[in-house]
């Protein structure tokens, strides 16, 4: 294997994360093994996968002498609520693009009480609206603070793009040891994809560091063509980018788009029975709009005999404890 040369990156996140077996689960579905890579544990408040591509991200925005971050995402999104964090801890404004998900404006709560309690400025639309005009929100409050002196720095959806691949490709080359401690080489690496950048690093990772097993993006919004497109075109980002010793051209994509429900942030009460199981069993928790979502989605793939000749599974958990507590009156319906 070719020597990966990262680009600088912050140090935010509490890495690496640990591998954790969830025997009584196994027990209980009579195989395989599940192993769960806990970025959950990436931070506190920062908690999630989000951080991991920030390091990469924030590390260009402060290179360039950027002040303010300005960034998009659903009302409960956890890239935002780590954005606007983490923009404190540095000292830079933040300013949120928040896509509503009903009718009614919601109080805060969850992830939008963490964004407000972190000082970022919070503008709020239409689900409609947001969809048809997202680059031009961008364009527009980009100028705005140019007009006051400050050096805006736009952040995509999810920190999903080229740069924002590192931060899993790094979690890969954790996993090389992860898998050498526990003496497992897994059958696959599932985890919940909603803005395709984790995916598209895990995916580099794998090919990177020969983990040997396919990445499964479990859709929670869109479909397999959306995700596999989307990937790819972060992929080649990150290629044009950085130049990796890697023919992203190559890289399957593999997407399972059988469990996203009702649609983004609303989830079945199938979801809802596996939060609970996971947590009375396990102490593990999973959150209605990510992890929930692929987590059951993984189980009912296993029920269904897709991983039959698998020891091991590996899920990457990657946060959203904030998410379910913004739907905590559903959670033991």
């Amino acid at each position: 294997m070719a020597a990966v040369v990262y680009p600088p990156r912050l140090p935010l996140a509490r890495r690496a994360t640990p591998l954790e077996p969830l025997d009584r689960l196994g027990t209980l579905l009579g195989g395989p093994r599940i192993w769960v890579k806990r970025d959950d544990l990436t931070g506190c408040a920062t908690t999630g996968n989000k951080v991991r591509k920030l390091e990469f991200t924030l590390a260009r925005a402060r290179a360039a002498g950027a002040d303010t971050l300005i960034t998009a995402g659903g009302l409960q999104s956890n890239h935002c609520r780590a954005t606007a964090l983490l923009g404190a801890r540095l000292g830079m404004r933040v300013h949120l693009l928040l896509r509503e998900e009903g009718d009614a404006a919601p109080p805060a709560r969850g992830n939008l009480l963490l964004d407000l309690l972190a000082g970022a400025e919070v503008s709020r639309y239409s689900k409609p609206y947001y969809r048809a005009h997202l680059q031009e929100l961008y364009e527009r409050w980009c100028d705005h603070y140019r007009a006051r002196g400050a050096n805006p720095w736009p952040i995509p959806v999810g920190a999903s793009d080229g740069t924002g691949v590192w931060g899993y490709v790094g979690c890969a080359a954790e996993l090389v040891e992860d898998f050498r401690k526990a003496g497992i080489c897994p059958g696959a690496i599932v985890h919940a994809t909603g803005s395709g950048g984790t995916q598209a690093g895990l995916t580099a990772g794998a090919a990177l560091y020969g983990l040997g097993c396919p990445v499964i993006g479990m859709a929670v919004c869109d479909d397999a063509a959306y995700f596999q497109a989307k990937v790819r075109a972060d992929l080649r980002d990150w290629a044009a980018r950085y130049d990796p010793p890697l023919d992203v051209e190559r890289l399957a994509i593999h997407v399972e788009d059988g469990y996203i429900g009702p649609g983004y942030g609303v989830a079945d009460p199938e979801v809802f029975a596996t939060i609970r199981q996971l947590a009375r069993l396990e102490g593990l928790i999973l959150d209605p709009v990510y992890t929930g979502k692929a987590f059951h989605g993984l189980l009912e793939e296993i029920r269904r005999g897709r991983f039959a000749g698998s020891a091991d599974l590996v899920f990457i958990h990657t946060g959203g404890i904030f998410g379910l507590l913004a739907q905590g009156d559903l959670v033991n319906q």
